[in-house]
């Protein structure tokens, strides 16, 4: 079964209530088994346009792990925080296995 990523994009409004965010949201993670495999300020963009000012990717052992953490009573709490202190685009991607 291959991972899943979930990537989000922030543009973010209030710091402050991301740091709030950010330790409201550690222990869903931390339950749900995710690693977090970046937190980029300043990612080098290749092409096009890229939303925020911070990126976030995180790593699930599958689709459906990282739609349950997404939908944790745990996370469920934590998201109103984020949503109040930044403009977020969030996605789950299908990690890929090269055929070989």
């Amino acid at each position: 079964m291959p991972k899943a990523y979930v990537v989000l994009t922030e543009a973010i409004r209030d710091h402050a209530g991301m740091a709030e965010y950010g330790k409201a949201s550690a222990p869903s993670l931390r339950a749900s088994g995710a690693s977090v495999l970046a937190v980029e300020a300043n990612p080098h963009v290749l092409e096009g346009e890229w939303h925020g000012d911070r990126t976030v990717v995180l790593e699930f052992e599958s689709v459906e792990a990282a739609q349950a953490w997404y939908d944790s009573e745990e996370y469920q709490a934590a998201k109103p925080l984020r949503q109040a202190a930044a403009e977020t685009n969030a996605v789950i991607l299908t990690g890929f296995e090269m055929p070989g």
